[in-house]
């Protein structure tokens, strides 16, 4: 029996009859006292401006529905490190990324996704365990905890993605019962922290109806309480450009209050020898004025139609009172809450508005959202707001205004040193970027 599994030799009933277990051999007390542990600042591996998002040497977890993106998240990740485009600690340092996958095939899915993403394949490697017998296995946490950790070490490895997580749980864990999933899950972040290696693990939403995305992950609690850092992937079924929101649900050693960041899927056309491969290819467009959570309570509740027109009206009504006819979302929201609307109602109307349309666009003194009104021919807000602000992620290949999708470039290696930029930008775009 593995050391970690002889946790569960006693049962609960033997325990509470007083049985004590007996001492396992090899294993003895040690302190180590606080005033010996130097202190040491967060090493943040993705910075967003002056904060961090996931830090280097701990699990982070990236989960949502079916189809939403979060392995694609995967991908953009994995080339932008590899590739030392990635703001925070690994910027101008390309860095080697192991990849376990069991639910995508590597050359009909996985390959052309990196490529698209623009990541050096020379620093992507697949992660298999292979028998004495060269049977090829699945990687098991934690019976292959010192394998893996062993090939992190020997490769200088930054990021470690498993999709999904739940597939590398060892055949004795119960996913649904904490204590044990804790076993394969606190030997992964204590290898973590050894090598400072990022793991990113993929993983699933429940059938659930719930709002908080971090309690929505398939499995026992310690899929969100044990990783640093937790994000939150969902499609908005009322955008019509098929927009997704990224919220960061949980951030334990920084804010927890970084703003969502809108994204899409595009379609990238990658040449190989054999001819030409369509694949998806995820692309950031700055931040959400909606959460994860947001989407995920609109869906639940679906209004009442009369409510959304009547609270449609409302705004219109109220933003056609100023000139320009915009306002603070804010004091929007305020004004409605007067008038007897709840928040989610106002917002869906909204959303939901077409003619004239209400789009919400950051303000450029930042004072927060504003709400607008646009009517079909032009806009009366003006000409600031989202459309004529440079995406703050760029990505390696921009959307195209064209009806085939572009070929990929890969683009050229980063300089060395590090400018002041904004995250997720390309330094070898940052002029013209900027």
């Amino acid at each position: 029996m593995n050391e970690d599994e002889s946790v569960f030799e006693y049962t609960p009933q033997e325990l509470s009859e007083g049985r004590q277990p007996a001492p396992r051999p090899g294993r003895v007390g040690k302190i180590t006292w606080a005033v010996d542990i130097d202190p040491e600042p967060v090493v943040w591996a993705w910075t967003d401006g002056d904060n961090g998002r996931i830090p280097s040497g701990s699990l982070s977890i990236a989960a949502g529905r079916e189809g939403t993106g979060k392995s694609s998240f995967g991908i953009w990740m994995a080339a932008q490190i590899s590739r030392g485009v990635l703001p925070g600690a690994y910027y101008g340092t390309p860095k080697r990324i192991l990849y376990v996958a069991f639910e995508d095939s590597w050359k009909y899915t996985l390959v052309p996704r990196l490529i698209a993403a623009g990541a050096d394949l020379g620093s992507i490697g697949r992660l298999d365990i292979v028998s004495t017998t060269d049977e090829m296995l699945t990687l098991s946490l934690p019976d292959d905890n010192i394998i893996l950790e062993q090939q992190i070490i020997d490769n200088d490895v930054a990021l470690v993605v498993v999709d999904p997580l739940m597939s590398v749980m060892g055949q004795k864990i119960d996913t649904h019962r904490n204590r044990e999933v804790r076993t394969a899950l606190d030997p992964l972040a204590r290898i973590a922290d050894t090598t400072g290696s990022i793991f990113l693990g993929i993983a699933h939403f429940n059938k659930g109806a719930g709002t908080d995305a971090a309690s929505l992950i398939s499995g026992s609690g310690a899929f969100k309480d044990v990783p640093r850092s937790v994000f939150g992937f969902a499609k908005d079924e009322d955008s019509d450009d098929g927009t997704r929101v990224m919220t960061q649900v949980k951030n334990s050693l920084g804010m927890d209050s970084l703003p969502s960041l809108e994204y899409r899927i595009e379609t990238a056309i990658v040449p190989t020898k054999k001819g030409d491969a369509s694949t998806g290819l995820l692309t950031f467009a700055g931040e959400s004025d909606k959460s994860v959570g947001d989407i995920l309570s609109a869906s639940r509740s679906g209004g009442d139609a009369e409510d959304r027109n009547d609270a449609e009206q409302f705004i219109v009504d109220f933003l056609d009172a100023n000139s320009p006819p915009e306002a603070k979302a804010g004091d929007v929201l305020r004004a409605g809450r007067a008038a007897g609307f709840n928040d989610q109602t106002l917002k869906d109307a909204r959303r939901r508005a077409k003619n004239p349309r209400i789009p919400s666009q950051k303000s450029d003194f930042n004072n927060g959202w504003v709400w607008r009104l646009e009517h079909e021919g032009g806009a009366q807000g003006g000409e600031r707001g989202k459309e004529s602000t440079p995406a703050i992620l760029a990505t390696f290949v921009p959307p195209s205004d064209e009806a085939e999708p572009p070929l990929i470039d890969v683009p050229p290696a980063p300089t060395e040193t590090e400018p002041t930029l904004e995250w997720g930008v390309d330094p070898n775009e940052q002029d013209q970027a900027s």
